[in-house]
């Protein structure tokens, strides 16, 4: 069984110069409408409960987030380590009920309360 670094390595070496010429030329936006085929193949999944084809289709929308991370990490922006910070922290921020001292919601109570710091976080943004 392969393991999630693995993953990492196998993007790393696809984006290399001893890698695949199509892979290397991918940018943020070569890679769109790749990205959001793969987004309809996970819900056409869903829509017909073929978890066979959803874990299929799963790992090729986690591959589209290593090679987009790789890409940023070329370039200087980011890396694969800064989205997992990213949104490890927002999961955490934005679930005060499990992770804080908040009491135990309901869901409904729980999407309000997530919608609630989401426009807390945005109305803070430049």
């Amino acid at each position: 069984m392969h393991t999630f670094d693995e993953l990492v390595s196998v993007v790393e070496t696809l984006r290399s110069d001893q890698g695949c010429s199509w892979d290397r030329k991918q940018t943020f936006e070569s890679l769109k409408p790749c990205l959001m085929e793969e987004t309809g193949e996970v819900i056409e999944a869903i829509d017909h409960k073929d978890m066979e084809n959803l874990c299929e289709e799963l790992g090729d929308l986690l591959f589209h987030v290593v090679i987009y991370s790789q890409i940023a990490r070329e370039q200087g922006y980011f890396g694969l380590e800064d989205v997992v910070d990213v949104v490890c922290e927002k999961m955490i921020r934005r679930h005060p009920h499990v992770f804080g001292d908040k009491r135990a919601l309901s869901p409904e109570e729980s999407l309000d309360l997530w919608n609630k710091i989401k426009k807390q976080e945005k109305d803070k943004k430049p």
